[in-house]
């Protein structure tokens, strides 16, 4: 049986990272839409004002997952949350415990940090994942639609303009 540990990501964990977020892009058929750089990275993760966190999970001493995370605020808890924005565990690995350690250890930092829910989104036609979600007792929102304004469209609406003037 292999051995797994967690660490916390350190600046030197950049390069790490970003090949993570490319093999997590290609799995997800979203490749083009990554437009992340080392230095991009090392800023928002480990420079002055870091808004996320990162977790490495490692099997026998290699690199097997990675999970990117950082706080968010429930106004009807009045508490603060951790919000899973990627778990990716790489082939060679998954179905050895490793995902449901991670996550272990993201509930556990929730309950430290006083948080009342870790909290994530899934890409609907990822039914594996779903499937291991919902065993690890997640309940889908299926209420709830995500929105995103980006590139164009939020230079806009941060102008003050909107698609309808």
């Amino acid at each position: 049986m292999p051995e797994f540990s967690i660490r916390n990501a350190t600046g030197e964990d950049v390069p790490l990272i970003l090949s993570f977020i490319h093999e997590l892009a290609e799995y997800e058929k979203l490749s083009h839409k990554v437009s992340a750089t080392e230095e991009i990275l090392r800023n928002s993760l480990f420079g002055e004002r870091p808004v996320a966190e990162v977790l490495i999970g490692e099997s026998d001493g290699r690199p097997a997952a990675f999970a990117l995370f950082f706080h968010n605020f429930s106004t009807f808890l009045g508490r603060p949350g951790i919000y899973l924005e990627d778990l990716y565990v790489r082939p060679e690995f998954r179905g050895q415990g490793i995902g449901k350690a991670m996550f272990s250890r993201l509930a556990r930092l929730a309950k430290e940090r006083g948080c009342g829910r870790l909290e994530w989104s899934v890409l609907d036609w990822n039914e594996d994942a779903i499937r291991f979600y919902k065993k690890l007792g997640a309940v889908p929102m299926d209420e709830w639609t995500t929105l995103q304004v980006t590139g164009a469209e939020l230079d806009g609406l941060a102008a003050g303009g909107s698609k309808d003037g």
